[in-house]
């Protein structure tokens, strides 16, 4: 049997400045006993993109702390190539975004929508029988295929965009509190 590994691999942390605005990007693996690798893409503490993959299916892997990581890697470059390529732009438009400490205004918060009581489940009739449908890509995808750039083949063979020197080992406390500290650095 494959040598798994007891612990979660230690995830990535990365912020990027797009458009004048500080993004957050998160990926951190959940360990085998909850087989998926989630990355998040913050802006002003708000998850504005997730994305989520198992990895299920290849427990068994004899290195699997290293393709597990190799997996994560790519997964977080996917979610910056997308930022930077522009994918995520018109969802920013739709949310407000507070930095710490600040809170809504009053007008702010009467406008916002208002949380309904859920009602009693209905039992659910049978779906109806498949119809073929063409499958329409996730924008993910969509934009990794239809990059302005196009990835380039590193010294050891892999698609790299940017950034391998970028990609930090630091904990999201380490980032957040460097991060902090140089807001009050002058520019």
């Amino acid at each position: 049997m494959a040598k798994t590994f007891e612990k979660a691999v230690t995830g990535f942390n990365h912020n990027i400045k797009h458009k004048g605005k500080v993004y957050h990007v998160q990926t951190e693996d959940s360990g085998v006993n909850n087989p998926h690798i989630i990355t998040h893409l913050f802006v002003g503490g708000n998850i504005l993109a997730s994305k989520k993959t198992s990895y299920a299916d290849i427990l068994n892997a004899e290195n699997l702390a290293e393709v597990v990581r190799e997996l994560m890697e790519e997964q977080h470059k996917e979610m910056l190539r997308n930022l930077i390529n522009g994918v995520y732009d018109n969802y920013e438009s739709t949310v407000r975004s507070y930095q710490p400490g600040q809170l809504a205004t009053d007008a702010e918060a009467a406008a916002a929508p208002k949380l309904q009581p859920i009602a009693a489940p209905r039992p659910v009739p049978p779906p109806p029988p498949p119809v073929a449908v063409p499958v329409l890509l996730p924008p993910e995808v969509a934009a990794a295929r239809a990059l302005k750039e196009k990835p380039r083949i590193n010294e050891v063979g892999v698609e790299t965009l940017f950034g391998e020197d970028l990609i930090s080992e630091k904990s999201l406390d380490e980032v957040i509190l460097s991060y902090l500290a140089s807001e009050g650095e002058p520019s």
